[in-house]
């Protein structure tokens, strides 16, 4: 900005004569600050006293680079240490700040889109959604993901369990929810599917390889850190996480997947085709049906089959918890365990002895009613001992009510054995209620137990419970209603 030579003058005079400051010149002469400071020479002065100084940096920037380019992901504080060995003396924020601008910036990859034909491919992977609380603890809650490559038709399940056995069940289910199965299946390097690989020298989990065969399908895998090569089933996890995980508390696994299935059939059948916008996913789904390969009958079957050793106490352990077995089974030693995610099965050779629902707990304790009557009725001084192990698993609180009985020298077998009948008349969860309750007010006493009980029954409405025992002479134990129309007659 040029201003009149007068007004020069005048800049002159009132900064050098009568000492004002450069923003008070400009505010009263209306001219902009800069042309102030040109006219006075004070723009360069200024540009002198900014002249740069040689950073302390300076004589390590060519080993920095050096290493950089030998190493390009090495950390800016581990490049710190390396120079202020060799003397630098100034700050780790200098040598970030420097790092930032010299690092070698990663190569971006061009990526090959293909489109498979119907029915060609299945890509499955798993998705961490979180945890679910089990007896004993937590366990880990994933959701297992198979995508039609062709129409993005998508089945999912939840699950807690990552083995190979878990991997086998979901692919059987998922291939007959889809009615047939496609050519193949395209995995990601988990250990549960891949159990080496050097190259392209493969060697898949036999288990896998077997049940691929039933369905004549051909596994695949993922080149090793490339998961863009299925970037169909990433986005289906993530579609689920958006959509239906988001805000969402599992806290039941039956019923987390039975929301899920209805999400599955509904919305994500009913959204868009990513390729074909005018078209759902279930349009497309029905003409990729046709190209699924038809499934064989049975399926294949997907139980895990394992010996198990049993204790002498008859129970045996799969996955930290205990079942029961009947006491003759302590003679055998060595059963076969048939397990899948629903119930777990003891067999004696080919002869089946008993069955557990399967728990999901963490080191739980599961035991049959005539399993434990068994074992009492052969072993004496056992009823005590096993009487007080049902109330353990029923009654969270009673070790604190055994401690008392014992602190207070009363005979523990008798109040267990009292205890026991008012868990079979009011049942586990009154029980554990009039529990709490005595033990809230300090008391131990069986009679005060009995009358928590009693009260907590009638303030949830339930019927007086009768104990009736019947000699083993009678034979019509169950009365049956009949109709009482006839007596009017």
């Amino acid at each position: 900005m040029t201003i009149p030579e007068e007004r020069e003058a005048e800049v002159r005079r009132l900064y050098y004569a009568e000492h004002w400051k450069v923003g008070t010149i400009a505010s009263e002469l209306g001219v902009h600050h800069d042309a102030v400071e040109r006219v006075l020479g004070l723009q360069e002065k200024h540009a002198l006293a900014r002249a740069p100084q040689q950073s302390l940096l300076e004589p390590y920037k060519p080993l920095i680079q050096e290493h950089l380019a030998r190493h390009p992901h090495l950390r800016s504080t581990r490049l710190f240490d390396m120079i202020e060995d060799r003397g630098f003396k100034g700050s780790e924020r200098a040598v970030r700040r420097y790092v930032a601008t010299v690092r070698p910036k990663p190569m971006r990859e061009a990526f090959l889109s293909l489109d498979t034909l119907p029915g060609e491919q299945a890509q499955v992977d798993w998705g961490h959604v979180g945890s679910i609380t089990v007896p004993g603890g937590k366990r880990a809650l994933w959701v297992f993901v198979m995508v039609l490559a062709y129409s993005r038709a998508v089945w999912a399940e939840l699950v807690i369990d990552l083995t190979v056995y878990s991997l086998l069940r979901s692919l059987s289910r998922a291939v007959s929810f889809f009615e047939g199965a496609p050519r193949t299946f395209l995995f990601d390097n988990a250990k549960t599917i891949v159990l080496g690989r050097h190259g392209a020298a493969i060697r898949f989990h036999p288990l896998l390889l077997s049940l691929c065969g039933a369905l004549c399908v051909s596994p695949r895998l993922c080149a090793v850190r490339k998961p863009q090569q299925k970037g169909g089933v990433e986005r289906a996890v993530r579609y689920l996480k958006e959509r239906f995980f988001a805000a969402r508390r599992i806290s039941n696994l039956a019923r987390g997947n039975e929301e899920l299935m209805t999400f599955l059939t509904t919305k994500a059948m009913s959204r868009a085709h990513p390729r074909l916008p005018d078209r759902t996913v279930a349009s497309v789904f029905s003409d990729e049906k046709a190209s699924l390969l038809k499934l064989p009958t049975p399926l294949p079957p997907t139980d895990q089959i394992i010996p198990v050793a049993v204790d002498k106490t008859a129970f045996v352990r799969f996955d930290t918890n205990r079942y029961s077995v009947l006491p003759a089974a302590v003679t055998t030693g060595t059963l076969t365990l048939v397990a899948n995610d629903a119930e777990i099965r003891l067999l004696n050779k080919d002869v089946e002895i008993t069955r557990h629902e399967r728990v999901w707990g963490r080191n739980q304790r599961i035991e049959k009613a005539e399993h434990r009557a068994a074992l009492v009725a052969i072993k004496r001084g056992a009823a005590d001992g096993k009487g007080r192990d049902r109330l353990r698993a029923e009654i969270p609180d009673i070790d604190t009510l055994f401690a008392r009985w014992i602190e207070d020298g009363r005979n523990v077998g008798s109040l267990t054995a009292r205890t026991l009948s008012l868990l079979d008349l009011y049942g586990a969860t009154v029980l554990a209620g009039a529990v709490a309750d005595v033990l809230a007010r300090g008391v131990a006493d069986v009679g005060a137990l009995a009358l928590a009980c009693e009260r907590l029954r009638k303030d949830r409405g339930q019927p007086i419970p009768i104990a009736m025992s019947l000699a083993d002479h009678v034979q019509d134990r169950d009365v049956l209603p009949h109709d009482l129309g006839g007596y009017d007659d």
